[in-house]
């Protein structure tokens, strides 16, 4: 079990901000969604956490150690992303080899069975893998690595549907029967959203949300009815996203109900939908 905590983490490249003052505690043996636009900040933060950037200010400590050029600390954090950092002579078999090398409790009965399963050819250079095939290599890298904090950055670039579902069932397998912190980032909310457990969303930067996804989703709704009805409810409250269709309108919200609101919505004829988890980070990203 290892517990990250980043402490107000900032990253500047000349006069770009990519991180400004971001804190965070990713607790032991969760399964985070780390979420966010393109440029929004997610990758610059998670190479701060495995040493390959160093932060313009703050710091990352894992169980307690400071990160930055410790070894053991990085050592219990894998982290899988689009970059191959094999040599390209390399074959998949020997990718294996060198990655208990430097993970020590990697499984290679494991990774070798999972081979199987995706259907990886083992002797293959790893500079010939397809785009979906190299994930797939870094993937099983991942699962088998032993670490104690996982960490994906777009998993399942290249995969077919088959492969991506396949992947999914075995990180619930993988978490269920080996507890770890797990942080997925990707773009594909839907695929992955009945697998977190909480959610992170950064934008610009910042981070704009760190809440339970049955929070998230108990929060976020939309209102929908006449658009004189849907404002007069709506006025003063935290809204995320907003659509007009003549005299329709639908808005989603982001708060807290109070015990009124069930009176006060019947009264003005609207209705109240829930809203999917991918709906709520795109209007909470956009707004």
């Amino acid at each position: 079990m290892s517990r990250i905590e980043i402490k107000n983490i900032s990253k500047h490249f000349n006069k770009t901000i990519a991180l400004e003052n971001v804190s965070l505690t990713l607790e032991p043996n969760k399964i985070y969604g780390l979420m966010g636009r393109n440029g929004a900040g997610k990758t610059t933060l998670l190479n701060i956490i495995t040493n390959k950037l160093f932060p313009s200010s703050g710091q990352v400590l894992i169980d307690g150690e400071i990160a930055m050029e410790n070894d053991i600390a990085q050592g219990k954090i894998f982290c899988m992303n689009e970059k191959n950092v094999y040599p390209e002579y390399m074959r998949v078999k020997d990718g294996f080899k060198w990655t208990k090398e430097f993970y020590t409790n990697f499984d290679m009965k494991y990774a070798y069975e999972l081979t199987t399963n995706f259907k990886l050819d083992v002797d293959k250079k790893i500079k010939n893998l397809s785009t979906g095939y190299s994930s797939i290599f870094k993937l099983i890298l991942a699962l088998a690595s032993g670490a104690t904090v996982i960490l994906f950055d777009e998993p399942v670039l290249g995969l077919d549907a088959n492969n991506r579902e396949f992947f999914y069932r075995e990180l619930i397998k993988n978490y269920s029967e080996q507890p770890k912190t797990i942080v997925i980032s990707t773009h594909l909310i839907e695929e992955i959203e009945d697998i977190l457990e909480d959610i992170i969303i950064i934008k610009d930067g910042k981070i704009v949300l760190a809440e339970p996804v049955d929070k998230v989703l108990q929060l976020g709704y939309t209102v929908s009815g006449d658009a004189k009805n849907v404002e007069e409810y709506t006025n003063g409250g935290n809204i995320i996203r907003e659509e007009t269709m003549g005299n329709l309108k639908i808005t989603t919200m982001y708060q807290n109900r109070n015990s009124k609101d069930k009176e006060v919505i019947k009264e003005l004829g609207l209705e109240i939908s829930a809203v999917r988890l991918q709906e709520l980070i795109i209007s909470l990203t956009n707004s």
